[in-house]
C-alpha cells in the first residue's frame, strides 16, 4: 500500500494531479448503449439531453466479432458530440480479456477529454484498481490530459464483495461502485436466472392460524440484494464515493423495475443503470426526491435553527439526526434543480 503522503502524487511523470474529492453530479441513471450499432450511435444526440450519464458499452452484450467496432464507435461518439451537462462514460472489457488494453488506450488517447469515467467490470480486489490506476496515469501523461479520468468498479463476484472496502479505497480515481447482480448470482451459485430484482421463491411465510391451522398462510417476497446493496453503500460512503444499483433485466416489467430502483434509492444509492429508454424515466422519477419530501425537509431545517435540540412538528419529534436526513434530501434537490427547471419549480428552489 502507498503511504498516505504519496496517495495524491501522480503515478506517472507528466500525469495530472489526482483528484482529492470526487465531483458529485446528478447521476440518476447510467444509460447504456452499444456503440458498435450505427443505428444507436445515430440516436446519441437525441439521447444526451434526456440522461444524466450516457455510457458506451464495450463489454457484455457486444459480440466478440464486434469489439473493435464498438471501440471505434465509442471514440466517434466522444469526438462528434457536445455532452453539455451530461456525463460520458464507457465500460471497458474485463481485465483478463484480450480487448482491455486496447479499450483503455483508445479511451484515453482518442476520447480522453470527452470521457468522465471508465467503468471496470468484474473487479475482485484493490490490485485490479491499482493496475488500471497506473496505466491510466501513463496514458494521461502521453495524451497531455489536465484532469484525471475517474474509475467506477462493478461488484460481480463474491470476492469483489468481500473486498469491497479495499476496492473503494484503492485509488483517488475511484468514483463509485455498481452492483452487477447477474454475474454475482452466477459466481455465488445463487439459484436464479433473473437479471436483478427479486424471486418468488425467496420469501417468508406467516405463522399458522392457531384457530385454523389449515388456513392459507400469507407469504411475502424478500429482496435478494438487500445485504449486498447495504454493504456496498456503507463502503462507498466511508470512502467518499457513490453507490449505484446495476441493471434490471426484465424491460417489460416496469413496476418491478421501479420497486427495485426505489429499494436501492432508499438504501442510499444515487442512481441505477438503464438498459432501455423506458427505464430512463423510471430512474429519473425514483432517484429524484418527492416534492412533498423536499417541502417537509425545508420545514424541518427552518424550524430547527442551528440544528441542535429537539422539537415537535406535526406531532412528530425532530432532532439533530432529522436535520441531517433532511439536509441530504435538500442537497440532492438543489443539485437536480440546477439541471432541471421542472424540478426546480416543483421543489420551489
Amino acid at each position: 500500500m502507498r503511504p498516505p503522503k504519496d496517495f495524491f502524487r501522480p503515478l506517472a511523470v507528466g500525469a495530472p494531479e489526482p483528484l482529492r474529492e470526487i465531483p458529485v453530479r446528478p447521476s440518476r441513471m447510467i444509460h447504456f448503449f452499444p456503440p458498435s450499432v450505427d443505428k444507436m450511435v445515430a440516436k446519441v444526440p437525441d439521447i444526451i439531453p434526456t440522461v444524466d450519464v450516457l455510457l458506451a458499452n464495450l463489454e457484455d452484450g457486444v459480440p466478440a466479432t464486434d469489439k473493435d467496432a464498438a471501440r471505434a464507435g465509442m471514440v466517434r461518439v466522444a469526438q462528434d458530440n457536445d455532452f453539455g451537462e451530461t456525463q460520458f462514460w464507457t465500460r471497458i472489457n474485463s481485465l483478463d480479456s484480450p480487448w482491455c488494453l486496447d479499450d483503455l488506450t483508445a479511451a484515453v488517447l482518442e476520447a480522453g477529454e470527452a470521457l468522465d469515467v471508465i467503468m471496470v467490470p468484474k473487479v475482485e480486489g484493490p490490485e485490479d484498481i491499482h493496475y488500471v490506476d497506473r496505466l491510466l496515469a501513463q496514458l494521461e501523461a502521453k495524451a497531455g490530459l489536465d484532469t484525471p479520468l475517474q474509475v467506477h468498479a462493478i461488484l460481480e463476484t463474491a470476492r469483489g464483495v468481500a473486498n469491497v472496502e479495499e476496492i473503494c479505497g484503492a485509488s483517488p480515481r475511484m468514483q463509485g461502485l455498481s452492483l452487477g447482480p447477474a454475474d454475482l448470482a452466477a459466481n455465488r451459485r445463487m439459484k436464479t436466472t433473473r437479471v436483478g430484482g427479486g424471486h418468488p421463491g425467496y420469501l417468508v411465510r406467516s405463522d399458522p392460524d392457531a384457530d385454523n391451522p389449515e388456513a392459507p398462510r400469507a407469504t411475502f417476497q424478500q429482496d435478494l440484494w438487500h445485504y449486498t446493496i447495504a454493504r456496498m453503500v456503507d463502503a462507498c460512503v466511508t470512502h467518499g464515493i457513490l453507490p449505484f444499483y446495476g441493471p434490471f433485466g426484465d424491460i417489460k416489467d416496469t413496476q418491478a423495475c421501479e420497486d427495485q430502483f426505489r429499494n436501492a434509492y432508499l438504501l442510499g444509492c444515487v442512481g441505477a443503470w438503464s438498459l432501455h429508454p423506458v427505464q430512463i424515466g423510471i430512474a429519473k422519477t425514483v432517484f429524484s426526491p418527492d416534492p412533498a419530501d423536499v417541502a417537509h425537509a425545508k420545514r424541518v431545517v427552518d424550524a430547527m435553527g442551528d440544528g441542535t435540540g429537539a422539537i415537535m412538528l406535526d406531532g412528530k419529534m425532530e432532532d439533530d439526526a432529522s436535520v441531517k436526513q433532511c439536509r441530504v434530501v435538500l442537497e440532492l434537490a438543489r443539485e437536480l434543480s440546477a439541471r432541471d427547471p421542472e424540478l426546480a419549480e416543483a421543489y420551489d428552489l
